[in-house]
């Protein structure tokens, strides 16, 4: 009995080690994109794309607001529930190797909600700084945007993220001016009186519906454009 006991706790341990290393082996989910990486068509003469780099926020964008990414052309390159540490693992893959003008970086909220453990916004800012370097090494222009506002997470409750949000994106913000970097400000066309997302743009409080992208639309677009006529 304690030998069949002892093997199925080795078992169990298996198991959990396989798993684990499974996980941990694509923590950055790099094969999510792999796949339609390679079958891009080669850029033609002249031709600038761009690509969005984000987590579901991002990923959703072009689900919801389909058009808005096949009209102009833009890739879409978000990954649901991705923290900043993540985005950066796979931006040499799914931004740089695509070649693109211009990246749109959308990253912070996970981080925030913890979805990989606790981090300090430091750490986080650093993710993003390290992207936006990475992107200029290769002549790509930069649009580092504003985290979403958010009262609260409803997969992980009680963090208090609103004034983080507001932190992180000011340290963000600050980074532009000094870098000469493109800042898009969806927060404060977004925001309400308690610092969150309110009803008429989102569902959850957290992920934005047709009408709080169609705002995000309204953003972006203006300061793609102006970066695609600077190149």
């Amino acid at each position: 009995m304690r030998t069949i006991l002892r093997y199925a706790f080795l078992s169990l341990i298996l198991l959990q080690y396989s798993a684990y290393g499974q996980t941990v082996t694509d923590w950055a989910n790099l094969k999510r994109y792999a796949e339609a990486d390679s079958n891009l068509p080669q850029l033609a003469p002249g031709e600038k794309r761009v690509v969005f780099m984000g987590n579901s926020i991002t990923e959703f964008w072009a689900r919801l607001d389909s058009t808005f990414f096949i009209d102009n052309g833009y890739i879409d390159r978000g990954i649901s529930g991705q923290v900043s540490s993540q985005m950066l693992l796979r931006f040499r893959q799914d931004v740089i190797d695509l070649k693109p003008t211009v990246v749109v970086i959308l990253a912070g909220t996970n981080d925030i909600a913890e979805n990989a453990g606790p981090i300090s916004l430091e750490d986080v800012m650093g993710n993003i700084i390290s992207m936006a370097q990475l992107a200029e090494t290769n002549n790509i222009k930069v649009i580092l945007c504003s985290v979403l506002p958010a009262y609260d997470f409803p997969w992980h409750k009680g963090l208090q993220p609103a004034e983080k949000i507001v932190k992180l994106n000011s340290m963000i913000k600050s980074y532009c001016d000094k870098s000469n970097i493109t800042y898009a400000d969806y927060y404060s066309k977004m925001v309400d009186e308690m610092k969150g997302l309110p009803e008429k743009y989102s569902q959850d409080g957290v992920h934005p519906n047709y009408e709080g992208y169609k705002v995000m639309d309204s953003v972006i677009k203006g300061e793609i454009n102006s970066l695609l006529r600077s190149k």
